[in-house]
């Protein structure tokens, strides 16, 4: 038995034998036939297509070959296998009158179907039509070779973007197939749920902040990108002047209340849905208000003087009645089934009470109907759920060489408070041998405290003194947001509205696909 074979095995020995020659065989069988002078056709018991021969045994003989002198010797070409060999011929198979002493043909690579090989002699063409056949046993592949496994050292070098004194380096992710040899980065699933993570830092109703690690900087940027531009928020739209006196003009006014931020309810924000607006070419082809896709509100207020005030009084909020316009002044009328998702505290109101609209004076009045509607920030800077929505990497700060004394408070001062902090040096750190700190017993040094603190201004790069004894950098996949709503949605609902939004992008791209391969 030889190595790879099973027991129980059939195995030709014939087979096994070009098998120790390296040939990676196709079995082929077929006929042969000629000219006139061939009144029969010539069968083949074993012609064999390897990467670098084609191994030929006439029927009925069964020569075993001989490693030093085969039956039929070639070479191999870019898309064809060419042959030119000498081949023994039993007398039993060819003809005393044609007994060929060269072959010389081409043969197309191992495929399901091999036609049309030519043999010819100094007297005759033969043309063989051919059929693939698999083999009975296939010699054993060599087992592939397993990936390097880089350490985690590495892995972290390669993760950092170098932050130098004019310039930055290693910019472009390279954990990708193909770029390191030798190495698997294909990317896996189950290795994406091992490495991702989401760590909150602060979570206010307005402001929240919060890292994701192990993600890829386009997946990143495209969650900030839809927080500011792709998740539907409501805003007014449409502002109908029934009358308006004060000095702001009727667009001035109409401008300002569509940046009020507007809070309600958010399950009825959803079933809200979109209001087509008409085209110029075709103004009918908009939609027509109504309670699923239409909030109205209203703003009806004017000045008055205010009969019970001191005469020497010269607040206008105390001489008059309504003489400052707010946010709180508009009303919310709701219409159809808008009550039955839009009421208590899910009623539509300004966020901030307090915006400042208008002011008037006694005489002046503004009486107004605003509609308002769903719609994005890629739309309308109004409609956008967050006032600002950033990320950044994760700074990273290395000591290559101990800072001590006085070079270290100045090191501190080049950071931002809580990021560099100073330690006594230990005796025991002062005495071991090689460490820097020989001789230094007692007096401070600069460590690292904080990084996250960090905002990489690059101050200490700046003196000299520091030279070669620190590098920064910033962690490629480790991304630190930083979201502040407008108040319609929490803040860390919005990062959560964002993930659905990304969802849904993903399954429409899915779907376009699928209709483009139909």
């Amino acid at each position: 038995m030889e190595p790879g074979e099973e027991p129980g095995d059939v195995v030709d020995p014939v087979e096994r034998s070009w098998g120790k020659m390296g040939c990676d065989a196709t079995a082929l069988s077929g006929t042969v036939t000629w000219g006139p002078r061939l009144p029969r056709p010539l069968a083949f018991s074993r012609l064999l297509v390897g990467r670098k021969a084609i191994y030929f045994a006439p029927y009925p003989g069964t020569a075993t070959p001989d490693p030093a002198r085969p039956h039929l010797r070639g070479t191999s070409g870019t898309a064809y296998h060419t042959v030119r060999a000498e081949v023994p011929t039993p007398a039993s198979v060819w003809p005393k009158s044609l007994a060929p002493r060269r072959i010389e043909g081409s043969c197309p690579s191992p495929g399901p179907r091999a036609k049309n090989i030519a043999v010819s002699d100094s007297k005759e063409i033969i043309i063989a039509d051919l059929k693939l056949h698999s083999s009975p046993r296939r010699r054993p592949q060599p087992a592939a070779m397993a990936p390097l496994v880089p350490s985690q050292e590495e892995l972290d070098r390669r993760k950092l973007v170098g932050i130098n004194a004019e310039t930055v380096t290693n910019i472009s992710s390279t954990d990708f197939p193909g770029h390191w040899p030798g190495e698997s980065h294909e990317w896996s699933l189950s290795k994406f749920k091992r490495d991702f993570r989401v760590e909150f830092h602060r979570n206010e109703p307005f402001e929240a902040s919060f890292s994701l690690i192990g993600l890829d900087a386009a997946i990143a940027n495209a969650f900030r990108r839809i927080l500011i531009a792709e998740i539907p928020t409501l805003a007014i739209e449409f502002v109908f002047v029934h009358n308006n006196t004060s000095v702001i003009q009727d667009e001035v006014l109409a401008s300002r209340l569509g940046l009020i931020p507007l809070k309600g309810s958010i399950e009825g924000i959803n079933w809200l849905r979109w209001f087509k607006k008409p085209t110029e070419d075709d103004p009918e082809s908009g939609s027509s208000p109504s309670d699923y896709n239409t909030i109205v509100l209203r703003l009806d207020v004017e000045c008055t003087k205010n009969p019970d005030a001191d005469p020497d009084e010269d607040d206008p909020r105390k001489l008059y009645h309504n003489a400052h316009v707010y946010a709180k002044d508009i009303t919310f009328h709701p219409v159809g089934r808008q009550e039955q998702f839009f009421s208590g505290d899910g009623a539509i109101q300004p966020v901030n009470p307090d915006i400042l609209i208008a002011k008037l004076r006694p005489g002046q009045k503004i009486e107004m109907e605003l509609h308002c509607i769903k719609g994005i920030g890629a739309d309308h800077a109004k409609f956008s759920p967050v006032a600002t929505a950033t990320y950044r990497l994760l700074p990273d700060i290395k000591i290559l060489r101990p800072i001590i004394g006085e070079d270290a408070k100045k090191f501190q001062k080049c950071f931002p408070r809580g990021v560099i902090g100073l330690e006594t040096i230990t005796r025991e750190e002062a005495s071991r041998e090689g460490s820097g700190y020989e001789g230094h017993a007692g007096e401070q040094k600069a460590v690292v405290v904080d990084p996250f603190k960090d905002t990489v201004s690059r101050e200490c790069l700046r003196h000299d003194e520091f030279k070669d004894k620190v590098k920064l950098g910033r962690v490629r996949d480790h991304f630190i947001f930083n979201v502040e709503s407008t108040g319609q949605f929490p803040s860390d609902t919005l990062f959560l509205e964002s993930v659905k939004v990304l969802k849904l992008k993903c399954a429409r791209l899915k779907r376009n696909l699928n209709d483009l391969m139909r």
